[in-house]
């Protein structure tokens, strides 16, 4: 008869230092990937109008690039609670976001009012993912969150509409988020 030892793993609380790796890895590492990843289709759209590639990479493939992209750090994980990878998300997003806003602002000169939400926006929607995770649910998750995302891209894209449904779904996804990060515990997520 063979006896099995236990082993305690510790719970792992994300320090300040790693928190700001996070934040950084939706620049270093999310970015790069979002651009790398978007250079596949600018190929095969170049074969149709400009216009409707626009679109289509705008609203179809941005939110589903964008949200694999910024999910994609999270694996990088050990013992870490519901709350920790949920926050680990919103930080990893909210560095996305961040350089997304740069970037608008900058080089296409829209006021930064504008884009601000967007920043929570991206941090909102990467929690949403990484609650998916920490449920160990990631593709039902992923996919609100690509909703979300897709909804909101489509209705920028038709300006005068996003007046009306825009707010909403921004809103709607902060609250979404509110309400997951509710639903986390310090609980260690089960391997």
């Amino acid at each position: 008869m063979v006896r099995q030892a236990s082993v305690t793993i510790p719970i792992h609380r994300p320090k300040i230092q790693e928190k700001l790796f996070f934040l950084l890895s939706g620049v270093i590492v999310s970015i790069p990937l979002t651009s790398f990843i978007y250079a596949f289709p600018d190929l095969v759209l170049s074969l149709i109008p400009k216009t409707l590639a626009a679109t289509l990479v705008t609203v179809l493939l941005a939110p589903l690039i964008e949200e694999f992209s910024k999910a994609y750090p999270l694996f990088y994980r050990h013992a870490e609670t519901e709350r920790s990878i949920f926050t680990l998300g919103f930080l990893v997003g909210m560095g996305f976001g961040i350089v997304e806003m740069v970037e608008y602002v900058v080089f296409q000169q829209v006021p930064i009012l504008l884009r601000l939400p967007g920043v929570f926006f991206h941090a909102s929607t990467t929690s949403i993912v990484a609650f998916g995770i920490a449920k160990k649910r990631p593709g039902s998750f992923y996919l609100t969150a690509v909703a979300l995302h897709l909804s909101n891209n489509l209705l920028a894209t038709f300006w005068p509409l996003y007046l009306l449904g825009g707010p909403a779904i921004i809103g709607l996804t902060y609250f979404l988020c509110w309400f997951l990060y509710q639903k986390t515990k310090e609980r260690m997520i089960p391997l």
